[in-house]
């Protein structure tokens, strides 16, 4: 591609003159292996895109014949005809069928791209929003928004989509995924020279920069060490905890703290979309944080997902939908409105599928632009400031529809999501008692000296 935009297009190239296409095309044999390895070192080591995208790159293709015809077959492609969209949506094709087969990982939380896309159409970020994910993955997020911006009547001016470009905004902690996602926004032409994905543990710092729209879902789990990075990219060291003066709670549960970490870097009156679950909505640890996302943020929607949509078993999970508001003597939230798109709702990742159709109730209810007009449904109900703040903890776990699998045990979840809800039940509670352990320890250590 390289290549054909210097030809066809007369775009200058972003990789050195020993590091293109032609170097390697005519090579065969071992030539073609200890160039090809040496190319991916260097570029490896370079700023930018092709930094990124080449990031800790390394030959994985040992046999030089297998190398041979793979350097064939993409020479034997004209890849200028296929359109932004068409390459973009090949890779992303890829990057979804290794997520189904390898189910650990961040590919275990693979975000469904009809969720995504209703996610971006109610949250509708235009040309001149800034965009921003700090667990950005593969890109799916910032993608989504890009395709979304893209089709306003402003970005029809050329100046206004190159302006979009540095407009978008990723970090990851993962290499490999770092360069996933900076190849896809390549790909979809959504960067420039620069590299919009950071490589770096986005909950280390707030950083300076705020932004107006922020789209996210960050990694699942009970822990998350707080890892120091060295300049290889290798893990360094690791802790429990984030020690940051703009948390209002020291906590290891890594939700709370991208959630708050969220609350920090949207700009006023900037607003966020975030996939979290469901233990952000009760746990004891986030009661001051949900009091100050209703107090000092406009918490306005709460989708709760259904089970299934995700490829690790058992995921309850809910986007939270909020904006940052100036500072004020009386609370932000006015009113929550929340969507239950999870009781008797089923979904499965072949047989049931969650389509971009199961969300357009959502959409609609949702009323992008004018929530004034909001009304109550079914599934759609709203819950006052008051009732919400004086719930105990602040738990915002709220359902209302009658679980009909409760009387009808046909109805029940697989027996694997069953299993997994169980395990993470077990793993909550382990994780209260080791706490409860270390406290009485340490208050013991405390009270007696001699030991």
């Amino acid at each position: 591609m390289d290549e054909e935009r210097i030809e066809h297009i007369g775009e200058p190239s972003m990789l050195p003159a020993d590091c293109r296409w032609s170097a390697i095309r005519n090579l065969q044999g071992e030539a073609l292996s200890a160039r090809y390895t040496a190319i991916l070192e260097t570029l490896s080591r370079k700023d930018g895109l092709i930094g990124a995208i080449f990031l800790k790159a390394q030959n994985e293709i040992q046999d030089p014949a297998k190398l041979r015809r793979m350097v064939t077959l993409i020479d034997g492609e004209t890849w200028l005809a296929l359109g932004v969209d068409t390459k973009g949506w090949i890779y992303e094709g890829l990057l979804e069928r290794n997520a189904a087969e390898v189910k650990s990982g961040a590919g275990q939380y693979f975000t469904p791209r009809p969720l995504i896309d209703a996610i971006v159409t109610v949250m509708n970020p235009e040309p001149g929003d800034t965009v921003h994910d700090p667990a950005c993955g593969t890109g799916g997020f910032l993608l989504s928004a890009w395709d979304h911006m893209k089709a306003h009547p402003r970005a029809a001016d050329r100046k206004v989509q190159r302006k979009m470009r540095t407009d978008f905004s990723g970090v990851d902690i993962v290499p490999d995924v770092v360069r996933l996602c900076a190849m896809n926004l390549y790909l979809h032409g959504a960067a420039t020279a620069e590299s919009p994905i950071e490589r770096a543990d986005a909950l280390n710092t707030r950083g300076d920069t705020h932004y107006r729209v922020v789209l996210t879902n960050p990694p699942f789990g009970r822990k998350q060490g707080y890892r120091i990075v060295g300049e290889d990219g290798d893990i360094e060291t690791e802790r429990e905890e984030y020690n940051r003066p703009d948390f209002i709670k020291t906590t290891s549960n890594k939700q709370l703290n991208f959630l708050q970490h969220i609350m920090s870097i949207l700009e006023v009156e900037g607003r966020a979309a975030v996939v979290l679950p469901d233990n952000v909505l009760f746990e004891g640890a986030g009661a001051e944080i949900r009091k100050r996302l209703l107090d000092n943020y406009d918490f306005h929607t709460l989708l709760r997902l259904p089970t299934g949509i995700f490829y690790k078993p058992g995921v309850k999970a809910n986007v939270l939908f909020f904006d940052r508001k100036p500072a004020s003597e009386t609370p932000w939230t006015r009113d929550l409105w929340i969507y239950d798109l999870r009781t008797n709702r089923r979904f499965t990742l072949k047989e049931r599928p969650m389509k971009r159709t199961d969300l357009d109730d959502f959409v609609a209810c949702f009323a992008a632009g004018r929530r004034q007009a909001r009304a109550p449904s079914e599934f759609f109900r709203r819950f006052a400031y008051e009732e919400l703040a004086s719930r105990d903890k602040v738990n915002l776990d709220i359902f209302w529809l009658k679980d009909d699998s409760l009387d009808d045990p046909d109805l029940l979840p697989p027996p694997d999501e069953i299993a997994a809800e169980i395990v993470e039940s077990l793993e909550a509670a382990l994780d209260r008692f080791r706490k409860v352990s270390a406290s009485l320890q340490t208050n013991s250590r405390e009270s007696d000296p001699a030991k």
